[in-house]
């Protein structure tokens, strides 16, 4: 599938890490979401009703971010892209979540995780 959407640097505050600390102080965490679907229907007849709705696609995230604290940012892109999975019509997705200023003992600008989910294809 060549068609895709992205929703690109989608920016919240949360409560997410391994360390006390980051889940008591919470930080910034972008996310960026690529929607893999058939865009021929939304791009012939020009209808936001034949359309993935970008507001729904980005509340979504911002639910799962803000929502329960994980661990990992494995553990989040995961829930993101089982949500997307789930709630739209779309046959793949691909997830990448950063950590701005991850604490690792040095500088750096950012921790990322990316991962790519597909809807199971039937038997």
């Amino acid at each position: 599938m060549a068609d895709r959407i992205r929703l690109a640097n989608m920016v919240f505050y949360a409560y997410h890490g391994a360390f006390d600390a980051e889940r008591q102080l919470g930080q910034r965490f972008e996310v960026d979401v690529d929607l893999y679907t058939d865009l021929r229907g939304p791009g012939q007849s020009d209808q936001l009703a034949d359309a993935l709705n970008y507001v729904d696609v980005y509340n979504l995230v911002k639910n799962v971010v803000t929502g329960q604290p994980y661990n990992l940012l494995e553990a989040l892109a995961e829930r993101i892209a089982a949500a997307l999975l789930a709630a739209f019509e779309v046959d793949e997705v691909t997830v990448r979540v950063r950590k701005p200023g991850a604490p690792v003992g040095g500088l750096l600008d950012y921790a990322e995780v990316e991962i790519t989910r597909a809807k199971p294809r039937p038997a």
